[in-house]
């Protein structure tokens, strides 16, 4: 009795530590599974890091003193500045993760651009009319990605937004030069037909323009080189779209053309064109009607 004893505890204490061991052993596992979870969790949130911050240069500070006649349409511009920026912010959160290595510079700081030109000039031209036009305002307009996701940006991003985000008063570029007058759905959309460089063997398109020349009165003679000057820059609108259209094949999402080319030429459009009004209006009748022009649309 006293010899089964201790075998019995030996028995016991065999039984016992087989079971810890057993324990112990799921309490490995269930930590190596754990840590790997955590380790593919971690992955995942750099993959999801925030995008960075859009960073434009301040128009408002780099401004002569505004006339006040011209004051209203100034403000209204500068807000839309803000307006852009946040716009541009938006689309930047939103789209994260789509579109090859230029995505950015193509689908959203390049149309960026393009209304901060327009929106820049809107604002020369408002001063000009009854003070010296301010030049050297363009410079200010191309912004720059913030990786590290601050904003080291004054003026245009702190400045309030007012609600001109709508009509077409949203951008324009004004960087075309020479005049080829009608014809706005010209050859400027034969670039389309280019083959993408990934060999799906899908096509661009070729974007189509409203004819604005054929739409306009009698120009008076006082118009006529403003008004040349900025049909031509139409065309330039065209083709850069056009040449945007065929470099960011197979971009972006369904939305991409949508957004990041036909939005920004309607924009552009609508600002060259209530130029083209403006200037005509000086000495005769203003048009009415041509901002139903400014719409383009793709032709597969």
């Amino acid at each position: 009795m006293s010899r089964a004893l201790p075998k019995y505890n030996r028995r016991r204490v065999a039984v016992i530590g087989g079971a810890a061991a057993v324990v112990l052993s799921g309490a490995v596992i269930a930590g190596s599974a754990l840590a790997g979870e955590t380790s593919q969790g971690g992955t995942d949130a750099r993959t999801l890091a925030a995008p960075g911050t859009i960073n434009c240069p301040d128009v408002a500070s780099q401004l002569p003193a505004v006339p006040a006649s011209a004051q209203a349409e100034v403000e209204r511009n500068l807000a839309l500045l803000q307006t852009q920026i946040q716009e541009a912010n938006k689309r930047l959160t939103d789209t994260v993760g789509q579109g090859g290595p230029n995505f950015v510079d193509n689908a959203i700081l390049g149309p960026l651009e393009d209304k901060r030109v327009a929106t820049v000039n809107r604002i020369a031209t408002a001063i000009g009319r009854t003070a010296a036009r301010p030049t050297g305002l363009e410079a200010l307009a191309p912004c720059s990605l913030d990786a590290g996701g601050a904003d080291t940006g004054a003026g245009d991003t702190g400045e309030a937004g007012a609600g001109d985000s709508g009509a077409g008063d949203s951008g324009a570029g004004e960087t075309g030069a020479g005049d080829t007058g009608a014809g706005d759905t010209g050859a400027e959309g034969a670039g389309g037909t280019q083959q993408p460089a990934d060999g799906t063997g899908a096509t661009a398109g070729a974007i189509s323009c409203p004819d604005v020349a054929s739409q306009l009165p009698a120009v008076p003679a006082s118009a006529q080189a403003e008004v040349e000057r900025n049909l031509t820059l139409l065309q330039t609108q065209i083709q850069e779209a056009n040449k945007r259209l065929t470099d960011t094949v197979g971009q972006g999402g369904p939305n991409f053309v949508d957004n990041a080319i036909l939005g920004p030429l309607k924009d552009k459009r609508t600002s060259t064109i209530d130029r083209i009004a403006i200037s005509i209006g000086r000495t005769a009748e203003k048009p009415a009607g041509l901002d139903s022009l400014a719409a383009c649309t793709l032709t597969e």
